[in-house]
Formats: structure tokens, sequence, C-alpha cells
């Protein structure tokens, strides 16, 4: 039996109005001509300023960064700070890593000069290319290098240099290091390994540099599982990740690189694994995501509560996909009574089931409405269709409409 995909049936339909496929069949909802559209000045945006640039949610002075409840209780609000984007406080995190622990040692495919993003830029200059190297290009092989590293008591951090092709590590992530300290009864484990990489959409990238590949490793006991949303959270994750006692991988929104900035602590400092953050409070509907999406979900509150008066919504970013923090997220839905989950990546088998499933039967009692899902077409990424695949601030917004309404 074939699999239909709609991709081809808008395909087909190229160079004709986006009116004319707005019955293009798609679960649970219809298409509208200005979901993916970039005129802000159409409904339901009217104007609103959307995207990250605009986001109030980046701590972009010093003084909301010495204002934030996690900085301080690490110790490290008050003291120096410098602007970095994600892309930098990521390279500050490897460096904070290499100079406070002789094993450690960052390698991938040209990492050495500093990688195709340059998040590992200077660090082979300052510790040598003995501890920063490029490796060939094979997956497997540097996911399998790396795991014979953490095993002899190395800090490993690998770069894959696309999450797009992680697959062919598949084999050597799920069987071997998941599996390490299991099989051996907890005498030998991998748990000075990382895997960074960078996923999800950038604009242009396609099918082979665009998935977000988060829900296959999720399924996987024995790993942990990150994604950041922003250059403070970004470094303090990968510390924490980089010095969890259990293999991680962590997944870096590459449209975020440059876009997101924050006053970025200089000192080193942890950020809590498996521990969502509630960015935004509020009482009508708990709306959840990760990594880029946040800021789509951001917009798509504002419109809400502009439109409808008197309604909040709950934001939260889980931050950690794996073990996911279920306890805050069915605190939140069993105050508002409606929750909505959103992803970049193809809603069937995505990750939101997962949390859909769990928050039912946590809250069954306590829900308003249906819970929604508001992810990626189930095609592949599309390239010069990207606007119509994405769950955008728009589909976002008539995901909690509807949740609130129902």
């Amino acid at each position: 039996m074939l699999l239909r995909l709609p991709l081809p049936r808008v395909m087909l339909l190229a160079g004709r109005p986006y009116s004319s496929i707005s019955r293009l069949a798609l679960p649970r909802q219809q298409c509208r001509s200005y979901s993916a559209s970039v005129d802000s000045s159409v409904e339901p945006i009217r104007g609103l300023d959307l995207g990250v640039a605009h986001s109030k949610l980046l701590l972009r002075t010093v003084a909301s960064m010495r204002g934030n409840a996690e900085l301080q209780a690490q110790g490290v609000s008050e003291g120096d700070s410098k602007k970095m984007n994600m892309c930098q406080a990521i390279n500050d995190a490897m460096r904070h890593t290499l100079a406070t622990d002789d094993t450690a040692v960052v390698f991938g495919e040209d990492v050495a000069f500093g990688g195709v993003f340059r998040c590992s830029v200077g660090l082979a200059e300052e510790f040598g290319n003995e501890r920063i190297f490029n490796t060939p290009l094979t997956e497997q092989g540097i996911a399998g290098f790396a795991i014979g590293m953490a095993a002899m008591g190395h800090t490993a951090v690998a770069e894959i240099q696309f999450a797009d092709y992680i697959f062919p590590a598949f084999d050597q992530i799920v069987n071997e290091a998941a599996k390490y300290r299991y099989r051996s009864g907890n005498e030998f484990n991998v748990g000075g390994l990382t895997i960074r990489a960078p996923c999800a959409a950038v604009g242009h990238g396609g099918h082979y540099h665009s998935q977000s590949p988060e829900a296959f490793f999720a399924h996987v006991p024995g790993i942990k599982v990150v994604v950041p949303r922003s250059p403070i959270q970004a470094k303090g994750l990968l510390l924490a990740a980089i010095r969890d006692p259990n293999p991680t991988l962590f997944f870096e929104p590459k449209m975020l690189y440059r876009s997101a900035a924050e006053q970025v602590p200089t000192e080193d400092y942890v950020l809590p694994l498996s521990k969502a953050e509630i960015v935004r409070p509020g009482k009508d509907v708990t709306v959840v995501g990760y990594g880029a999406q946040i800021y789509a979900l951001e917009n798509a509150i504002q419109m809400i509560e502009r439109d409808m008066p008197g309604v909040t919504c709950e934001l939260i970013d889980l931050r950690t996909i794996l073990p996911y923090d279920a306890d805050t997220v069915a605190e939140s839905v069993a105050k508002t009574g409606r929750l909505v989950v959103a992803h970049e990546a193809p809603r069937t088998q995505g990750f939101a089931a997962e949390l859909a499933a769990e928050i039912q039967e946590r809250c069954f009692l306590r829900l308003e409405s249906p819970i929604e899902r508001v992810c990626g077409l189930f095609v592949p990424h599309p390239l010069v269709f990207e606007r119509f695949y994405m769950p955008c601030a728009v589909r976002s917004y008539e995901a909690i409409r509807r949740s609130l309404e129902y």
C-alpha cells in the first residue's frame, strides 16, 4: 500500500494561487492562505513584529540577566557578562570544559578550523590539535570513536555536522552508547559522551539540512536529549550535558545560532537537565514547546491575548526531551485545563504525541478541551514550500484559539 503524501499535490499546483489548494486535507485543521504569509498586515498578525529579533523572552540587558532566578541560584547573575549569540555561547561552554577538564576532547568534521557554523572557532589554537581535531566524513565512525574515548575515561564532545546526518550513527548511539552501562551491570559506562548536532529549519536547507530528529532518540532508554532555545540556555545546558554521567544528545536549532543574542554570564554555570521552565505564566491554557518553536509560540500567545482580552497563556519550554519534565506540564494543565504542544518535526509519531498521551493520563478529569498538536506536516522537509510546512505563529494561534473556544 502506497503512502499518500500531500506534498506532490502541492507541487502539481505550483504557480497557481495558494487559495487553489486551500482544501488540501490535513488532520483536524483547514489550510489557510495566510498561515505562511510574509505580509504582517494580514489577519491575525495585524502588524505584530514576529520572530526572534523581537522576542521578549531573550535576556538582552544586564538587568534582565541579573533578574533571572536560575542564574541567581547558580551565583553568576551578579558577575561579568558578555553579549553572545548562541554560536558564541556554545563555543564558550566548550572552552570552559576544555580549560577545566584535561580529559576533554572536541572533534568532528571540520571542527579544527571552527566548524561550518563556527561554533568551535579558536579552540584548536588555544588548546592544541591533539584535543581539537577533524575526523573523516563518517558519522558512524565519529560516534563509535566517541563511545570508545568515553569508555576509556575521556570527556568526548563529538559534533555531527548536521542532525540530518546522524542516522548513519544511529546504531552506535542506540545499541552501544545507550546500553553500555546497562549491559555491563554498571561496571563500565560512556557517561562522558556528548554529541552536538545542529538541527531544525533554517529557511533554505531543504530535506537534508532541516530535520528535527529528536523523537527518534526520545524512544531510547539510556541517553538524554536536550534542545536549547537561547544563548544563556545553550551554555548552561551544554555544560550540564557534558558533565552529566549519562551520554547526551545536544540538538542545536541552527536558525538561532546568530539570530538569538543575550547577555551571557562569562563564568562557568550549569542549568538543570530534565527540568522544564515556565517562561511566561498564565491561567487559561498551557502551551508547550522547545528550541526555536518557543518564539513562534510566543508570537501566537501575543496575538491570542490581544484578541481575547482577559485570557493569559502559560508558556513552557521543555528544554530536555528525554527524560522530560512531565510534572511541570501536568501541574500547569491541572490549573489551566487546556494543553497545546508544538514542534517542527512531523506530527505523526512526533514527541507531541508522547506528551499528549502522558498528560491525558495524568489530567483527564481536569481537561476542558482536546489536547492540540501543532507540528510539521507529514512530508519530507520541503525547500520552496518550507513556509507551508512549518508550525508557524498563525497555526499555533489557531490551535490555541480552538482549545480556548471548545
